[in-house]
């Protein structure tokens, strides 16, 4: 009853404890086919996708797409931190990319980042969002950082201060269809656990 609830933990809540990554494209003339074939690329079609924001669950680890897939079922509720974009303008480069922080403390949170973009390189799109997160994180655990430094600059600054064990990022990247059909790219971090 409420009064239970009062003392702490306000009732159950879902609590992941895996995290896997994923990313996709899918080309069509109508634009919602066109995400709807990107998320099949990538692997999550058949699930109910609930958008969350980004925070990495304290203890959670991240594992192989392949094993992730495992533990879901067709129609079930699956709760994404997902980065999208789409364009119907022939040759126009899009991208969307996950940037994922982990502390070297597993009883503290991290962050997962969402960055889509027009115009920006694959590997661009990705140092950014990976950056992202860990900034994020830095600021969180009191990681000094220089953002005017570049990218690799910043990364070493991280390691230096040994708070961020794990940084990484997923991105897919594609040029808009050359006769004009939709083509939507995705990347997503995919959280599995149960509610407790």
């Amino acid at each position: 009853g409420r009064s239970q609830r009062r003392g702490g933990r306000a009732g159950m809540g879902f609590v992941a404890d895996r995290i896997f990554l994923t990313k996709g494209v899918g080309r069509d003339k109508e634009r919602l086919t066109s995400f709807e074939a990107a998320l099949r690329d990538a692997g999550i079609a058949r699930y109910n996708l609930v958008m969350i924001s980004s925070i990495f669950p304290p203890g959670c680890r991240l594992i192989p797409r392949a094993q992730g897939e495992k533990y879901l079922r067709p129609g079930e509720v699956v709760h994404v931190v997902m980065a999208r974009a789409d364009t119907n303008e022939p040759n126009r480069l899009v991208a969307a990319s996950i940037g994922v922080a982990i502390p070297r403390d597993p009883t503290q949170f991290g962050y997962l980042s969402e960055h889509h973009c027009y115009g920006m390189t694959e590997k661009t799109a990705g140092d950014y969002a990976e950056d992202l997160a860990a900034q994020m994180l830095a600021t969180t655990v009191g990681v000094p950082f220089d953002p005017n430094t570049d990218y690799d600059e910043r990364k070493e600054q991280f390691k230096v201060g040994r708070e961020i064990i794990t940084t990484r990022e997923i991105t897919q990247s594609a040029e808009g269809d050359k006769n004009g059909l939709w083509t939507t790219v995705l990347a997503a971090a995919v959280l599995i656990g149960e509610w407790r």
